[in-house]
């Protein structure tokens, strides 16, 4: 009798770890007939966005289970955020879990249930997965090479006895093995160097080693050295399984006409774009900053201007798009700049990268427009704000030569208390002129990149092999 598998995806309720687990998901059913997949949602305040994208949706053999969403407060921080949905969801994922390991018993040619595929913050539930006697992989939406130093912070703190908050303020250099170069603790994210996060990030990183195997968004010809070197400092199997990206927005380039149609007068390569992510956001004097360096450098642009969250939201609120952009804008900025440049709010961020008429990215290197940035073949300029930004725009400037830095070492998000730092006009006018130079360095890297990419999870690709490898032994797994 031919065996049937089921694996069950548990991804965090955030659009960015969401939707490339859920390709990581299509991609595994379109390798084997037999495997069918379970999404457990974990749902958070009504989101339009995640909404529309699972209703998209056409593969078969994927189904969606809702669970209700944690009761958490809107101001609870990022870190405490994620406790509270482990400790109110454990039970309900158990149950689900359990129910679907029932029927598979007791329903003829049902599948078998053969794992487990978490988010990289949810590795608690490897615990449930071994009651089960059913193994877990981890899906880990961030790079090799942070994950090389998540590990690496890891030994430092138990092996090593080091006192990781002592590391805040200072500018000690490390040498971590998935870095070619020594990385500075001033790159070091705040979640890691403040005591009412750092237990958390710890638990993780710890719950990370107990998974049978660890898929991480990347790919081999983009970061061959820090797989190389989680793969000779682990027993642990890591499968690069990138780029995973969402490319499939007619949505949203149809509610966005307006920007396309502006993207479609502009030259080829001619426009500057810049977009800081779902939670990138200025005050009003750095705003005029980079205002400033934008008609300074005389380029053509397309914004992105969001309006920082008043601070009663709380820190896990997201920016909105402003009513009228002009109030915070140099006195007249727009007239000045009408014809070469467009404010816009919310962004279609992956249709603007693939128009012909952009030609450079100031990005807040999160992972995944790192890996859309390849994907079309657009330099950025480095401007990460929060979490593991400032080692993504470290490994882009210093160690892949895919980007230019605007600045590598600014930080912004929510956990630092004082002022917050301005970067100046000049600063970002250079950094903006240096991505835009036709014929550069980094653009003719970035340019070979994306082809690499490309190939990546075509047939035969170095990604496509290591998912078609994954499949075999999930299916190999089930069988008596």
């Amino acid at each position: 009798m031919v065996m049937k598998a089921e694996l069950v995806f548990i991804p965090m309720p955030l659009m960015g770890h969401f939707v490339s687990m859920v390709q990581l998901a299509k991609l595994l059913l379109d390798l084997h007939p037999n495997l069918s997949i379970t999404v457990l949602m974990i749902k958070l305040n009504p989101d339009a966005k995640l909404a529309a994208y699972v209703h998209s949706l056409t593969a078969t053999r994927m189904k969606f289970i809702d669970l209700p969403p944690p009761e958490t407060r809107e101001d609870e921080s990022p870190s405490n955020f994620v406790t509270t949905l482990l400790q109110t969801h454990g039970p309900l994922v158990k149950q689900a879990a359990t129910n679907i390991v029932q029927y598979s018993t007791s329903v003829l040619d049902s599948p078998r249930l053969a794992g487990f595929v978490l988010d990289m913050f949810l590795t608690p539930f490897i615990d449930l997965g071994n009651e089960l006697s059913v193994p877990s992989y981890v899906f880990y939406t961030s790079g090799a090479a942070f994950l090389g130093f998540q590990f690496y912070i890891l030994d430092l703190h138990d092996e090593q006895n080091v006192n990781i908050l002592e590391l805040e303020d200072s500018d000690t250099e490390f040498t971590i093995p998935s870095y070619l170069n020594p990385v500075s603790s001033n790159l070091f994210p705040s979640v890691m160097l403040k005591p009412e996060s750092l237990p958390m990030v710890i638990t993780l990183t710890r719950g990370l080693r107990k998974a049978k195997g660890i898929m991480i968004n990347t790919f081999w010809e983009l970061e061959s050295h820090a797989i190389s070197s989680l793969s000779d400092a682990s027993a642990l199997p890591v499968y690069p399984v990138g780029p995973l990206l969402n490319l499939e927005s007619e949505s949203e380039v149809h509610q966005s006409s307006d920007i396309m149609k502006w993207l479609d007068e502009q030259p080829p390569s001619s426009v500057v774009f810049l977009c800081f992510g779902s939670w990138g956001s200025f005050n009003g004097d750095q705003v005029k900053e980079i205002a400033f360096a934008l008609e300074q450098s005389g380029h053509r642009f397309l914004w992105s201007l969001r309006q920082p969250p008043h601070p009663s939201k709380g820190p896990r609120a997201s920016p909105t798009d402003y009513d009228d952009a002009s109030e915070v804008l140099p006195e007249g900025f727009l007239d000045r700049t009408r014809g070469i440049g467009k404010i816009i709010g919310w962004a279609p961020q992956v249709a603007i990268l693939g128009h012909p008429a952009t030609g450079g990215f100031v990005s807040h290197c999160g992972w995944n427009s790192t890996l859309e940035s390849i994907w079309f073949g657009v330099p950025i300029a480095a401007w990460p704000v929060y979490a593991e930004q400032q080692l993504n725009a470290f490994e882009l400037v210093m160690e892949l030569g895919l980007a230019v830095e605007i600045k590598m070492d600014y930080k912004r998000d929510g956990m630092d208390s004082g002022e917050i730092e301005i970067v100046s006009a000049k600063t970002i006018e250079k950094g903006i002129r240096s991505v835009m130079e036709e014929g550069s360095d980094v653009r003719k890297r970035v340019k070979e990149m994306s082809e690499k990419s490309r190939k990546a999870l075509m047939n035969a690709g170095s990604s496509h092999s290591t998912l078609r490898g994954l499949v075999d032994d999930v299916m190999f797994d089930i069988h008596p």
